[in-house]
């Protein structure tokens, strides 16, 4: 940036990125002439024609390796600017760009800079306003409950009862329907800010969490967890906590479509440079057609578990948009109804 820092202080250079390409490229060009020049004139006129020749060689050489750092040099804003994108897409990282500049480069970095900042202030702004929505949403639907539960404390006729009693479930339904949209915006957040630096995971260290997290609802359903670890760490650009997350989401998933006294398969390994993470079961499954529908936010796919659990159908949206944060896939598959299912994740090892 010092190089473009320096040419935009030379007045006819201000004003035109192309202006300074070839004003560098002029002087580039012109220096093994100039040399030349000066080698013919001042030195003996007794010179070979060889020695001109080798002369002139090493200076278009020298002149051409000169021009093409110092061009490198001049591309810098370009760089910094798609780094300054780059690192808000990827990480949602806020950088702070030259906007003094009034050529093509400094147009960029100013509007790439401002655009930066409008998407974060309509980011932020959305949250609030949904938020406070949501806030007010559950007071609405707060209001009618509050009086269902009245009536009922009336004891009224069956035919009353039965209204109140639905007027109840239907409010329930939008309370979880709000928790769950709010859910969705903080996990989001957490899912955009990825952190992709290289790390080793050590799966001795994250199964045990795992394991609490999903053991009560392995007990509940007599549901026999079997783990088969056959690489005990892997380097990968993921987050060991969101790791932990989306295998826990996976399994919970498996469990709530699983039959009782049924069995659940953790399998770890590596193929190709890749890590592997499968987790299958024999539940309910699902027909290749539904694979799409599987991964989409609020999917139409919601269904209840075996045991009549509730599904929010967001949780495998949240996880595939995890593992692709992390460079890697998330796939389901399944031989049909009652067949069980298996979901399988893939992550590039470094």
């Amino acid at each position: 940036m010092k190089l473009y820092h320096n040419l935009s202080k030379i007045g006819f250079l201000k004003k035109s990125y192309a202006f300074k390409f070839l004003f560098v490229a002029f002087i580039g060009i012109h220096i093994p002439l100039i040399g030349i020049l000066f080698f013919v004139l001042y030195f003996d006129h007794s010179i070979s024609p060889t020695s001109v020749l080798v002369f002139s060689l090493i200076m278009t050489l020298l002149a051409t390796a000169i021009t093409l750092l110092v061009l490198n040099q001049l591309i810098k804003p370009i760089a910094v600017a798609s780094k300054a994108l780059n690192d808000y897409r990827n990480e949602r990282k806020l950088s702070v760009l030259p906007t003094e500049y009034n050529d093509e480069a400094g147009l960029l970095m100013s509007n790439i800079q401002e655009s930066i900042f409008e998407s974060e202030t309509f980011i932020n702004e959305k949250q609030d306003l949904i938020y406070m929505l949501s806030h007010d949403l559950k007071n609405f639907a707060g209001n009618p409950q509050g009086l269902a539960k009245l009536i009922l404390d009336e004891n009224p006729s069956d035919s009353i009862k039965d209204l109140a009693n639905l007027i109840c479930e239907s409010t329930n339904l939008q309370f979880r329907y709000i928790e769950n949209f709010i859910k969705l915006l903080n996990e989001q957040d957490q899912v955009i800010k990825v952190n992709q630096e290289s790390r080793i995971i050590l799966f001795s260290n994250i199964l045990p969490f795992i394991n609490e997290q999903v053991e009560q609802r392995l007990i509940d359903k007599n549901i026999k967890f079997t783990v088969s670890v056959e690489t005990e760490e892997a380097k990968l650009k993921v987050d060991e906590g969101l790791l932990i997350q989306v295998l826990v989401n996976l399994i919970s998933n498996a469990v709530k479509f699983s039959y009782f006294d049924s069995e659940i398969k953790l399998r770890i390994f590596t193929e190709n440079n890749n890590l592997i993470l499968t987790v299958s079961d024999k539940g309910i499954g699902f027909n290749q057609h539904q694979i799409d529908e599987l991964f989409k936010k609020f999917t139409k796919m919601s269904r209840l578990g075996t045991a009549n659990e509730s599904s929010t159908g967001i949780g495998l949206y949240l996880c595939k948009k995890i593992i692709e944060r992390c460079n890697g896939k998330l796939t389901a598959s399944s031989e049909g109804k009652n067949k069980g299912a298996e979901f399988k994740i893939v992550l590039e090892c470094c």
